[in-house]
């Protein structure tokens, strides 16, 4: 692994300083987690799949699943991005990718009973993961829409009490917000049932969401470069490019997208929704009654006896620093002995 730069070292020494940080668990106390995600949309997804892939001391990643939004291209390009990322973690042929909902929900839900349905690769398997036979709850960690999630409850609601889902989305309680609006049905289907539901609030501008968690092009230009294990062939970028290593990737990434803010920077979203799970320390846990989405606006439900989560005021030195250092002093992760790559 390369020489640790002093800007690397400072964002180190912040972390030691963090109560609460967890350096790795024993086989029975790792988090399972799939993780479910619209690879292709910007650059977040690529950095928290890296960002999961690396702390194989702390979850057992079972898969990534994909499906798709309005941008990034087609379901089957999501899917490529987030292959192309598991093989710059050195991971290929070992953690499962699998093809998830190309439509929405409702397009969906009739035709569950269909062997072919769409999405039902990701289904079937977040499914079989949730019945696994393991006292430990599978945390479902969608990134994106809500679709396969829904489906999954859907199809099958004995799973509800099997799993937790932690949400990247919303601005709550404001209007509007990316993974929202792609399945805006999936989500409300989610807050009527009684499957553990959290949400890692995004609140664009504001701090006290995800949006408040960003990167400058020029930390990635400086602590990237050659971060992470060295693979062999070398993997073409979307944005063309051969790469060795995930880190210089990310480089990549950045420097291919429209950056936000004084100074420029791009917010990780779906990296800090990653962290959280990890180290719940790293954001602020409010629990609520759950509200419902009608018309485009959160209506309140104060007499709701079902309750979700809802994470705000993130931690945005301690979440980069771990990420920084977990690019340098990665554990590669792996799933349970019983999931393998080809499955389902």
């Amino acid at each position: 692994m390369r020489s640790t730069t002093p800007s690397l070292l400072l964002v180190i020494v912040c972390l030691l300083a963090v109560p609460g940080v967890s350096f790795g668990q024993s086989d029975s106390e790792r988090i399972r987690v799939i993780l479910d995600t619209d690879a292709n949309n910007e650059l977040d997804d690529q950095h928290a799949i890296a960002y999961l892939l690396f702390n194989g001391d702390v979850f057992d990643v079972e898969a990534i699943t994909v499906n798709r939004t309005r941008a990034g291209g087609g379901v089957d390009q999501h899917l490529a991005e987030a292959q192309r990322v598991v093989r710059l973690c050195g991971l290929d042929s070992k953690i499962p990718v699998l093809l998830g909902a190309d439509k929405s929900f409702e397009e969906i839900r009739g035709q569950l009973d269909q062997g072919d349905f769409d999405g039902a690769e990701a289904v079937n398997f977040i499914i079989q993961r949730a019945k696994a036979a393991d006292d430990r709850r599978l945390v479902l960690l969608p990134v994106g829409k809500l679709t396969n999630i829904a489906l999954a409850l859907a199809k099958e609601p004995s799973i509800i009490p099997k799993v937790r889902v932690v949400w990247l989305g919303s601005n709550y309680p404001k209007r509007g917000e990316y993974n929202k609006e792609n399945d805006v049905p999936s989500l409300n289907y989610i807050l009527e049932t009684e499957v553990e539901f959290e949400i890692a609030t995004v609140r664009y501008g504001q701090p006290s969401g995800t949006d408040a968690v960003r990167a400058t092009l020029q930390e990635i230009r400086q602590i990237m470069p050659g971060q992470g294990p060295k693979v062999s062939p070398p993997v073409t970028g979307r944005h063309g490019g051969e790469f060795s290593t995930f880190g210089d990737y990310s480089v990549s990434l950045f420097e291919n997208i429209r950056l936000h803010g004084d100074p420029p920077s791009r917010a990780l979203f779906d990296m800090a929704a990653v962290a959280i799970v990890k180290n719940p320390a790293w954001a602020t846990a409010v629990p609520m009654p759950a509200p419902i989405l009608r018309d485009g606006q959160w209506t309140e439900r104060p007499d709701n006896p079902r309750k979700i989560i809802l994470w705000e005021n993130f931690d945005r030195q301690a979440i980069m620093a771990d990420f920084y250092d977990r690019m340098e002093n990665y554990q590669l992760a792996s799933p349970p002995p019983d999931v393998h790559p080809t499955q389902p």
